[in-house]
């Protein structure tokens, strides 16, 4: 098995991020956790491209991306399956404004339906929910620490 190239992207709002909100297992257990939204890359599309397309039929809408942040490499162990990503994380944001009053936002993926959320970076920072993808705290800290 390689590993798989993906694309995700950070959204603020008031010293928050936008997560997708997840159940099940996971590296650290079995329960709640969070995630970025985006998805994985196609053969022969960039990053760039992919971050737009998922959020588009993830959440039915539209983003720009405002910068480039990291690319992160994530390894990581489910009921010893082992799982490798490579992962271009960008800055986005919405292109309707209107959207950043919505407190929360339905994500489709196929017949999985789940939903999106405003989380503090503070509660991110203190350990106060699980985040993934790994080494994505760090990221926040080191990039959006003083907002």
């Amino acid at each position: 098995m390689y590993p798989r190239a993906k694309s995700l992207g950070i959204i603020l709002k008031d010293n928050k991020i936008l997560v997708e909100e997840r159940k099940g297992k996971h590296s650290t257990g079995n329960g709640l956790y969070y995630r970025l939204i985006g998805g994985t890359i196609e053969f022969g599309e960039c990053s760039k491209d992919t971050i737009i397309r998922e959020f588009k039929e993830e959440t039915a809408l539209d983003i720009e991306i405002i910068d480039y942040i990291v690319c992160l490499e994530n390894i990581f162990n489910i009921e010893d399956n082992i799982g490798h990503e490579i992962i271009q994380i960008y800055l986005v944001e919405f292109k309707d404004q209107m959207q950043y009053q919505k407190e929360s936002f339905k994500i489709v993926e196929g017949s999985k339906i789940t939903y999106a959320k405003w989380i503090s970076l503070t509660d991110i920072f203190r350990g106060k929910i699980i985040l993934y993808p790994n080494g994505l705290n760090e990221v926040l800290k080191n990039n959006f620490n003083s907002l």
